[in-house]
């Protein structure tokens, strides 16, 4: 769900399994998403899974790069991500800043190894970054503070 003028849109690989059973992004019982966003206070307080449509009114999106397919990461088939779309669609938009929530993501749309935080590549207009997932599986890699990062940095940057 994207729109014109967003401060930051969140990419991630694709749907959890719960997410995609439910019809809401990071819905999934361990997925912090929603707490996080709150937690660095890009919106006012946590939201619930099911309200994701209402986050163009805090200058939020979100997008995946794998459109017809759920699922973790490593089920997903080469064959199920389209980097080409995600370009597409930031292209079209011009989010302030692109977030990809993963590595994955970031390295499919990117290309090469990715580290947490600013990238020194942009898609578009937009400021890249990335931050880790917010999935309960990745909570070995986890940390807040790029996430406080970015929304520091989607402060000072301009919506397009």
């Amino acid at each position: 769900m994207l729109e014109p003028g967003l401060r930051i849109v969140f990419c991630g690989t694709a749907a959890g399994t719960v997410a995609a059973r439910v019809g809401a992004p990071y819905a999934g019982p361990g997925n912090r998403f929603w707490w996080v966003l709150h937690e660095v206070g890009l919106t006012p307080h946590v939201l619930d899974a099911h309200e994701f449509r209402t986050l163009p009114r805090y200058g939020l999106g979100l997008t995946d790069v794998a459109k017809h397919a759920s699922g973790p990461d490593a089920s997903l088939a080469r064959s199920d991500l389209d980097a080409a779309a995600v370009v597409a669609q930031v292209e079209r938009y011009t989010p302030g800043i692109l977030a990809f929530v993963g590595k994955r993501a970031a390295r499919e749309v990117l290309g090469g190894a990715v580290a947490y935080g600013p990238q020194d590549v942009r898609v578009g207009d937009s400021d890249v970054w990335v931050v880790p997932s917010t999935s309960g599986a990745a909570r070995g890699a986890w940390g807040l503070r790029p996430w406080r990062e970015l929304a520091v940095a989607s402060a000072r940057t301009p919506r397009h």
